[in-house]
């Protein structure tokens, strides 16, 4: 059959007019099946695009060309004989007037499939190495009717393994699923946004035309919702009444209206009082199973698809409240039911909000919250601390020759009270001084602590929201110019700029290792560290977790009595 396969391949290249990928999403594993087939219905009719691979080809043979079909054997059937009954009784589309329509193949060649994103099912962007297979492109045509047909009914070949998308205007109606007979597709011409499959198992992740989440912080509580501007558009005027496609320059006029109007509502009440937050950004995006990316740069987006992020923060003082709850109060014959999320440290509780249930609601039941906190750093080492530090050898040693003193004495039977009297002044200004003694190069132990605590800090300014606070604490363990550079960097690195702006919250700073390198500065040490900062990053309903790892050249001194960050090389930067 290979050879066959390979044969087939070569003969079918006269016949191959064009190549489509789309993209797509999936909850399980049907992108892999031996056949994929993407459905998209407009108002002309529907087109399929098949992926057919050499083990489904007996399944397909229907569509290969005469000339094709009978060098390889497969018999003289006409193919108008053969695709009639391939489109009446293998792969059918039947309307809502139990009508079965007609199909046609538009084009048939050689093709390599579509290498898949495992996860979310989108094409991936290097499509190298992918296996060879039958590209098909079939059109069912709706018989210029009428309206177009309200409902659709899908008939697949028994048995047959074939992964399946369909898309209404550009609009995914389900997530990548495995094509069975007998499903029956409803369409909404008016919106098909709310286009379904009669089985449940059908419906896709991301319905809802809205959806609301709640993020509980110490420093912050942040409400975001997602909403379509088509949807929104029956509450508030935003320009696009008979328009299919938003084009670039309306979209800043449509985020700043939906803003506006979005402030009054889904109200939040935080232990009681209810809030008045800042409006923190507003992006169209784009989302998949696993992320939710901003739309950047900007492109005219499709009026049924499109979607909007709002996010409103409400600034916290560093304590979790007792109780947050938001109100959803924007609903219609449409919108009916909401998809909501509330998120902590335990992560995300996802529930479903009604007219007669429309509170999101968060209660405070972590039993060991984890509250971000700045740790006092040792002080360095006084002038006292120094001198006593720089005389205890001096001290060592003229304890020696006091103690050979009171030998001497006592093998010559001299009196012994004045050497005696001098050693233990000597032994216990030798004990205050090793006892108390300090110097600003520390050993392996205390440079270890002062190093973690100083990027213990460093990391935990960012927990803050407003610019000058982060400053201010970075200022206690940073000095010189790499105080701006520390702050505009690590503000870089925190912030997810696909995510319009989104921060990655610190959970964890572990130094694995510091080693002591030398130094030629006074009241100072170099040392290489090695560190990793764990994080986490809630978004759109997400929260996904984040480690780096770090090695790095690091120089501390001593400025206004206090141990600081002078100087950083970066040697190595590691996603984990």
């Amino acid at each position: 059959m290979k050879i066959s396969f390979l044969l087939l391949l070569s003969l079918l290249a006269p016949f191959l007019a064009h190549q489509a990928n789309a993209d797509a999403v999936m909850v399980n594993k049907a992108m892999q099946a031996t056949t994929i087939a993407e459905y998209f219905i407009d108002e002309t009719g529907v087109t399929v695009e098949l992926e057919i691979s050499e083990e489904s080809l007996p399944t397909f043979k229907a569509l290969i060309p005469d000339t094709v079909y009978q060098k390889l054997g497969f018999g003289d059937t006409p193919e108008s004989d053969r695709l009639n009954v391939f489109f009446k009784e293998q792969l059918s589309l039947i309307d809502s007037n139990k009508y079965t329509l007609q199909g046609r193949v538009i084009a048939i060649g050689p093709s390599t499939r579509v290498l898949r994103d495992p996860v979310n099912g989108t094409p991936l962007p290097i499509q190298t190495g992918a296996p060879e297979v039958i590209r098909a492109t079939l059109h069912y045509d709706f018989n210029d009717a009428v309206p177009p047909p309200t409902e659709l009914s899908f008939i697949s070949p028994r048995g047959q393994d074939i992964g399946f998308i369909a898309y209404h205007n550009s609009v995914a109606i389900n997530d990548f699923r495995y094509l069975s007979p007998g499903l029956v597709l409803e369409l909404d011409w008016q919106d098909p946004w709310y286009s379904r499959f009669t089985s449940n198992r059908m419906q896709r992740m991301y319905s809802a035309p809205m959806s609301g989440f709640i993020y509980v912080e110490p420093f912050e509580v942040r409400k975001e919702i997602i909403v379509r501007p088509k949807d929104l558009q029956r509450w508030i005027d935003l320009g696009l009444q008979d328009k299919k496609e938003i084009p670039i320059e309306l979209q800043g006029i449509i985020k700043e209206k939906a803003a506006k109007f979005l402030a009054a509502h889904q109200p939040v009440t935080i232990d009681g009082r209810k809030m008045t937050g800042i409006i923190d950004s507003v992006n169209f995006l784009e989302r998949t199973l696993t992320s939710s990316r901003v739309v950047d740069p900007p492109k005219p987006l499709n009026i049924d698809s499109a979607i909007l992020g709002i996010i409103t923060v409400y600034p916290r003082n560093g304590t979790l409240p007792n109780e947050v709850v938001m109100e959803w109060d924007l609903w219609d014959e449409r919108i009916q039911k909401i998809s909501v999320s509330a998120v902590d440290q335990a992560g995300p509780l996802p529930s479903f909000l009604e007219p007669d249930w429309n509170q999101l609601r968060w209660e405070n039941f972590l039993k060991n919250p984890e509250i971000p906190e700045i740790l006092v750093i040792e002080s360095p080492a006084g002038s006292l601390q120094i001198f006593l530090y720089n005389i205890k050898t001096v001290l060592f040693a003229i304890s020696i020759i006091l103690l050979f003193w009171l030998l001497i004495s006592i093998k010559q039977q001299r009196t012994k009270k004045l050497p005696i009297a001098l050693l233990v002044l000597c032994v216990c200004l030798s004990y205050v001084a090793h006892r108390y003694g300090m110097s600003n190069q520390p050993e392996q132990e205390r440079a270890s602590r002062i190093i973690s605590h100083l990027l213990h800090n460093i990391y935990r300014s960012f927990d803050y929201r407003e610019e000058s606070d982060i400053y201010d604490l970075l200022e206690q363990s940073v000095s010189g110019e790499l105080l701006t550079n520390i702050f505009l960097e690590t503000k870089r690195s925190l912030v997810l700029a696909n995510q319009g702006g989104a921060r990655a919250k610190v959970k964890d700073i572990i130094v694995e290792s510091v080693t002591l390198k030398p130094g030629d500065k006074e009241n100072s040490f170099k040392a290489e560290a090695i560190w990793v900062v764990s994080g986490s990053v809630g978004h759109w309903g997400h929260v996904h977790k984040r480690n780096n790892r770090y090695q790095a050249l690091l120089q501390v001194s001593v400025n206004e009595q206090q141990w600081k960050l002078e100087e950083m090389a970066v040697l190595q930067e590691e996603r984990l």
